[in-house]
């Protein structure tokens, strides 16, 4: 220890002999640190760290697996009420399980009413999951009984937005959908299932609830019990679901399960963009350490005669290497202190940015295992970025470097050495360019892909209305046509309708018996998008009307029933007919036959990513029928979308205004420009293309300044024999082809193997990518003429350098 101490204080006193050299080692070694630090930081809140949940690795989610004909490329869907209550009841795999299901509230008695995200939930849900009560208790059995089942517990973001964080909500008594409501307790923050949920409230079955098995509107999460695995869990509800199929064929054939643990769930497809942006910045340290290496490798060669003289005077191999590792260890550490800066800024920055893309954002944090491991990157860097010139230069002959002709020779074995250093930077900043590549023109197709709509100048809101005002369909329509009618009154307002699902959000799935062709039952008919919309909601959105007409205002409660279909749908079901004037019924709505009367162009219904249209059907608002069997109405929230002639966005203070004038109770909620939701769409795509385009463009910087110090040192190493080769007649433009194609050399082999690299890890980014090959061409092109200019344009200054060698003054020195 106390020779290391000693090494210690000499390495730092080198540091402060040298501060030019050590400034740009500690830059480099803090860019390429703190990259890594920020992306750690990123992957350990989302994918390492635990779930907040007591023995969360006993946690799944349930799902049932649809029938592959009627879902082609679906693999989840949601569960049905009494195919989950026989799973509990016949499974012996699972401790607790409980089913939860979307919900929103209105929230009044403040100065402005506000719709409120909530999930109805079983009152063993957090049974279940276990999670960090922060004031008060959880829903609990008594409140699941009739009677008691007004009762809310909160999320600490609302508890902390909504009531300013009050000690005593506990007790108190809120308004939702005008009824009342006590709050029983608050969740802690890291509580976020579902992710969505500000508020949580019982969930009763109600009796005709029970035994739907067509409709799918559930989720579920369950426990395992001690000792079963997920594929145990797996096999036995196989068993059930298939059994199930046997005994309610019409409604369950075809109809699976699934188990799969909650971490993965939560986690979802972000998995795979972070590990490829974990093993991208990994490589970004590796070129720094390259680049740190060839400037240890430099300096330790104008250290030669000092490092000899110390092996003369009795020094081994083993102390010069100590001594050379302990200097590039403490430029490490002193780096990685920087880069916990770099990363804390950088991490703020991905959150603040691209942060819509990741879950269990709240958990990304710079903690105790990022500090631990920026030391061990730190460390782990030091001894990479100096083994090279430690081993170098403890190997080098003492009576060599003491010599006055020792010079020439130390000098072209580390001078091959830093040239590998320099094409190990270029192939790893080739395999990075090519990644950015990929992802940049896959950004670029997806926004040249036709959604099908016009998103520019339209403004959407959704709104709902209280159930206890409007009881009835025929309340809600009248209520929303009133709305709609303001709303087209307003300045600047072109054209404006209303729909129960907006695009690029998915929506309703529903099954569909097509007149003329055999009945079947439900479990084997086709499944389509469903749509609910008003007059104007085309126009408005600029979905075209191919052949026939757009819902309109004499589409009526009382008028023959109607549905407009996509061209998806159309070439669907009538390929070589004409689709106007065909027939069929929505199964959940049966007895009612409706007749297409249009066909309008494909909206992406889905994301932008989906290669193939889905078939869609739209029909009328105001033929909505609410059948008995689906229990109590209780509306829904419908989007309301408004194209202007200005900015969009400048709209939603008057519609808010409008509908404050009709009912100053009801809020509206997720004000935004369609734009706004293109844009989320693309928010994956969007932070794997930033992150790696920020990576590609640092790589290329380093792999620049590693060509450049690599050529600017060889050129001063050959000053004499330039000099003695100018006082013979070599020609300037001699002398500068002559470096530059020093400086391609290493830049083109670096090509080569980053080009085989790149190639042999396309599969890791074919998921990734939209509308290219991993393997194309044109990015592999460009991105290597790229690297061929930087490697030119970094050879251009030590060429210069080279020409203004003086023949005399070196013949003079000879």
């Amino acid at each position: 220890m106390a020779g290391f101490l000693n090494d210690f204080r000499l390495a730092l006193r080198s540091v402060r002999k040298t501060p030019g050299f050590a400034l740009a080692a500690i830059i480099v070694l803090a860019l390429g640190i703190g990259a890594n630090t920020a992306i750690f930081s990123i992957v350990n809140g989302v994918l390492l760290q635990p779930l907040p949940f007591e023995a969360p690795d006993q946690l799944v989610q349930l799902w049932h697996t649809p029938p592959a004909k009627q879902f082609p490329g679906e693999k989840t869907f949601s569960l049905s009420a009494a195919n989950y209550l026989d799973w509990e009841q016949r499974n012996d795999v699972f401790e607790q399980s409980a089913v939860y299901a979307a919900k929103e509230f209105r929230l009044t008695g403040s100065a402005e009413p506000r719709q409120l995200q909530a999930a109805r939930v079983e009152p063993n849900f957090f049974d279940v999951l276990r999670g960090h009560v922060l004031l008060g208790r959880a829903i609990s059995a008594a409140d699941g009984q009739p009677g008691n089942e007004h009762v809310v517990v909160l999320s600490q973001r609302l508890w902390e937005s909504q009531f300013a964080g009050d000690p005593q909500i506990v007790g108190r008594q809120l308004a939702l959908d005008g009824e009342s409501y006590a709050v029983v307790g608050v969740m802690a923050n890291d509580f976020q299932k579902p992710g969505y949920a500000q508020l949580w409230t019982p969930l009763i079955w109600d009796p005709a609830e029970k035994v739907v098995r067509g409709e799918h509107h559930f989720l579920a999460v369950a426990r395992l019990k001690a000792g079963v695995t997920v594929a145990q869990a797996q096999a036995q509800l196989d068993s059930i679901a298939a059994s199930l199929a046997q005994q309610y064929p019409a409604d369950d054939a075809g109809w699976g399960a699934l188990v799969v643990p909650l971490r993965e769930q939560t986690v979802g497809e972000s998995r795979k963009s972070l590990l490829v942006l974990l093993g991208a910045v990994a490589f970004v340290l590796l070129i720094a350490c390259a680049n740190v290496a060839n400037l240890i490798l430099a300096k330790t060669l104008e250290r030669r005669r000092e490092l000899a003289i110390r092996v003369a005077l009795g020094a081994n191999r083993h102390r010069i290497i100590r001594q050379l590792l302990t200097e590039t260890i403490a430029l490490s550490i002193i780096g990685g202190m920087l880069g916990l800066g770099v990363a804390h800024f950088a991490t703020e920055l991905v959150v603040k940015f691209l942060g819509a893309s990741l879950p269990r954002l709240h958990e990304i944090r710079l903690d105790i295992p990022v500090l631990m491991f920026t030391f061990g990157v730190a460390l782990l860097t030091g001894i990479v970025s100096g083994a090279i010139p430690a081993w170098r230069m403890s190997a080098a002959d003492p009576q060599d470097a003491l010599s006055q002709g020792g010079r020439s020779g130390s000098s072209s074995v580390s001078q091959r050495t830093r040239g590998v250093l320099v094409v190990c930077e270029v192939a790893l900043s080739l395999i990075l360019l090519v990644g950015a590549g990929l992802m940049i023109r896959t950004l670029w197709n997806l926004r040249d892909v036709n959604p099908g709509f016009e998103a520019s100048h339209v403004l959407t809101a959704n709104v709902k209305v209280a159930d206890h005002e409007y009881a009835t369909v025929q309340q809600q329509n009248a209520f929303l046509g009133e709305v709609l009618r303001r709303v087209r009154a307003l300045p600047g307002v072109q054209s404006a309708g209303a729909s129960d699902s907006l695009p690029l959000q998915d929506g309703s799935t529903q099954p569909v018996a097509i007149e003329g062709e055999a009945a079947t039952d439900m479990a084997h008919q086709p499944e389509v998008s469903v749509r609910m919309l008003t007059p104007g909601f085309m126009s408005s959105m600029r979905i075209p009307v191919l052949r026939g007409r757009d819902i309109s205002d004499q589409d009526t409660a009382d008028s023959q029933p109607v549905v407009v279909i996509s061209e998806s749908m159309a070439k669907q079901f009538w390929p070589k007919e004409d689709a106007i004037g065909k027939r069929l019924t929505l199964t959940f709505f049966p007895g009612v036959v409706r007749e297409v009367v249009g066909v309008v162009g494909d909206v992406r219904e889905r994301g932008l990513d989906r290669s193939e249209p889905i078939s869609t059907l739209y029909w009328p608002l105001s033929q909505l029928v609410f059948p008995e069997s689906m229990g109590k109405f209780r509306g829904f929230p419908m989007a309301l979308v408004l194209r202007t002639g200005t900015d969009a966005a400048a709209a939603g203070s008057a519609l808010r205004a409008a509908l404050r004038e009709i009912a100053p109770n009801t809020p509206l909620s997720d004000v935004r420009t369609m734009e706004d939701i293109v844009a989320e769409s693309l928010s994956p795509q969007r932070f794997n293309m930033f992150l790696l385009a920020a990576f590609a463009a640092l790589a290329l910087l380093l792999s620049g300044v590693g060509i450049y110090s690599v050529l600017a040192y060889s050129v001063r190493q050959r000053m004499r024999e330039i000099g003695v080769r100018m006082a013979l007649g070599a020609k300037m433009q001699d002398v500068v082809r002559g470096v530059v194609i020093d400086g391609l050399k290493p830049t083109l082999l670096g090509i080569a193997i980053g080009l085989a690299a790149a190639l042999a890890l396309g599969r890791v980014l074919s998921t990734l990518v939209f509308g290219i090959q991993a393997t194309d061409l044109a990015t592999f092109a460009t991105v290597s003429a790229l690297l061929t200019a930087v490697g030119l344009f970094a050879s251009v200054f030590p060429a210069w350098r080279a020409t203004r060698v003086n023949p005399l003054a070196v013949l003079r020195d000879e």
